[in-house]
């Protein structure tokens, strides 16, 4: 009888642990989605190339999209991201970054927008705002240097 249970309990801890792998290992990584709960949508303008991003539900994002629509220059940093400085702080609750994803929309301090479009880690702390649901092409758009950028409602 205890083998059989064994065996049962190993056959449940196989099945598990085969539904929790990813089948597709080219899939792009998964976002931390546990603050998306409520989100909005907003657009993003970038000459002619129109972006989905997603805000969280946080009073950082709050304050973001209270200042929409917002058209500014972003500059480029790095060689992976775009920024901006508010001329007025907004709210913060920085982590540290860890993995940052192409279309991740953050706020640097409690002033400096950010939206990367590269993947890399990094050991700075942000503020997460949101992320562009469809980062495709979203570095080609971005390209090299400088860029206007528009942010309103979806």
């Amino acid at each position: 009888m205890k083998m059989k249970a064994i065996i049962l309990v190993l056959m449940i801890a196989m099945q598990l642990n085969a539904c929790s792998k990813d089948e597709n290992p080219e899939q792009a990584e998964t976002r931390d989605t546990s603050s998306d709960t409520n989100t909005t949508k907003m657009k993003i303008t970038i000459g002619s190339s129109v972006f989905t991003a997603v805000l969280y539900n946080n009073p950082s994002a709050t304050a973001f999209k209270a200042r929409l629509p917002l058209t500014i220059n972003m500059t480029e940093l790095n060689g992976n991201e775009k920024y901006y400085d508010f001329p007025s702080l907004l709210p913060t609750n920085a982590i540290v970054g860890g993995n940052i994803k192409v279309g991740d929309l953050m706020l640097y301090g409690n002033n400096v927008l950010v939206l990367f479009y590269k993947n890399f880690n990094t050991s700075y702390s942000y503020t997460k705002l949101g992320y562009v649901d469809n980062p495709t092409g979203l570095a080609q758009a971005l390209g090299a240097g400088n860029v206007i950028v528009k942010f309103e409602n979806n």
